[in-house]
C-alpha cells in the first residue's frame, strides 16, 4: 500500500466523518464557530498522530491480552497534554469547547485507528494514516463550521462578514442545523465520488468487458462483484 494512498484515504475515500461516520457527537457539538472546528480538528489530529506513533513503535511489546487498556492509557496521556496546552495558551478556545477536549480519549476515531492500523503497521505508514485521518476530520469540521457560523450569525471567526441587512438564520446554530449541514456534506462527498468514478470509465461497454464474473456495474467508482 503506497504512502500517498494511505494518506488520501483519510481525506476522502475513508473520511472518518463523511464515510465511516464515527466520532459524530463532538463534531456536531463544536462546529457552531470556525475557531472551535479548527481547534477541535487540530487537537484530534495531534492526539491521533502521537498515539499511533507510540503504539506502532511499541506494538511488538504490548501483550495482546491487555492491548485495549494500554491503548487507552496512551491516548489519555496525549489528550491530557493537549487539554493543558489549550487551557494555558488558548483559554477562550478551551472554555468554548468545554468537555469535548477531555472526551477525545474515548473518541471512536482514535481508538479505531489505533486498534485496526497502528497496532499492525510500521511507523511510516502510521504517520501517513494519522495525518490523513486527522486532516480529513479537520477539513470536514472546518467546512461545517464555516456554513453554520456564516448563516447562523453572519460572521467568520466572530467577525461580521455579511451585509448589515442580513438576518441570521437561528436554525444553523441549533443541533438540527448541524445535522442538516452534515447531511449536505455527506451528499456532496458521495456525489463527487460517484462523478469521478464515472469519469474514469472508458464507456458504456466497460462493464460488459469486466473480467469479474457477475459484475453488476460500478458503485462509487468501485466494482461490486
Amino acid at each position: 500500500m503506497k504512502i500517498v494512498s494511505i494518506f488520501t484515504n483519510g481525506l476522502a475515500r475513508e473520511n472518518p466523518l463523511l464515510v465511516l461516520m464515527i466520532g459524530l457527537c463532538s463534531s456536531l457539538a463544536v462546529t457552531t464557530e470556525v475557531a472551535n472546528g479548527i481547534g477541535m480538528g487540530l487537537s484530534m489530529t495531534f492526539v491521533l498522530l502521537m498515539s499511533e506513533i507510540v503504539i506502532s513503535l511499541f506494538r511488538g511489546l504490548i501483550p495482546n491480552s491487555i492491548r485495549i487498556p494500554v491503548f487507552i492509557i496512551v491516548i489519555a496521556a496525549f489528550t491530557t497534554v493537549i487539554d493543558y496546552v489549550l487551557k494555558a495558551y488558548f483559554p477562550d478556545l478551551s472554555k468554548a469547547m468545554g468537555v469535548f477536549i477531555p472526551l477525545i480519549v474515548v473518541n471512536c476515531i482514535i481508538m479505531g485507528r489505533v486498534e485496526s492500523f497502528a497496532s499492525k503497521q510500521p511507523l511510516v505508514r502510521v504517520i501517513a494514516d494519522s495525518l490523513g485521518m486527522g486532516l480529513g476530520y479537520t477539513w470536514v469540521l472546518t467546512g461545517i463550521s464555516v456554513v453554520r457560523e456564516l448563516l447562523g450569525g453572519g460572521t467568520l471567526f466572530s467577525q461580521p462578514v455579511l451585509p448589515g441587512g442580513f438576518e441570521p438564520i437561528l436554525f444553523f446554530t441549533l443541533p438540527p442545523g448541524g445535522f442538516f449541514v452534515f447531511a449536505l456534506f455527506i451528499a456532496l462527498n458521495l456525489g463527487m465520488r460517484t462523478l469521478f468514478g464515472k469519469a474514469g470509465k472508458t464507456g458504456a461497454g466497460d462493464c460488459a468487458e469486466c473480467p469479474a464474473a457477475g459484475c453488476q456495474g460500478c458503485v462509487i467508482g468501485e466494482r461490486q462483484p
